[in-house]
């Protein structure tokens, strides 16, 4: 039964994984407009985040879409598909769960941030709208 059970989740995914994609695709926010050099100061800080995700998980398609909508250049990790990038997030992380958000402080530390709501509260806080004028 559970051999039943798990080819039927994977046909459900199979299905669905396109459908999700091209969902996101049109769906995805225009991003905020920023001056030259603001738009310059947040690609410079986003160059201390990676995201690891999986393409087609929706709660990574979420934070993926808050990151089109701040116009934010982070890099994307494929931790689903790429050994070495799943073996970063089990190591440093502790865990293989997707979304995950690696945050290098200045002083070398490195921050795991996991859950896709506390992700994107942490994205909007450092680089939404009040994030600017303070």
């Amino acid at each position: 039964m559970r051999i039943v059970l798990r080819y039927f989740f994977r046909g459900v995914r199979l299905v669905l994984s396109p459908v999700m994609l091209i969902a996101e695709k049109l769906s995805t926010p225009q991003s905020v407009e920023r001056s030259e050099q603001e738009q310059a100061e947040v690609d410079e800080a986003c160059r201390q985040l990676a995201l690891y995700q999986f393409r087609s998980c929706p709660f990574c398609i979420k934070v993926r879409k808050e990151m089109a909508r701040l116009g934010l250049k982070i890099e994307v990790r494929d931790a689903q598909l790429d050994p070495d990038r799943r073996l970063e997030l089990e190591e440093g992380g502790g865990k293989v769960k997707v979304p995950c958000l690696l945050i290098e402080h200045d002083d070398g530390r490195h921050e795991w941030l996991y859950e896709s709501n506390a992700i994107n509260a942490w994205l909007h806080r450092r680089f939404g709208a009040d994030a600017q004028t303070s």
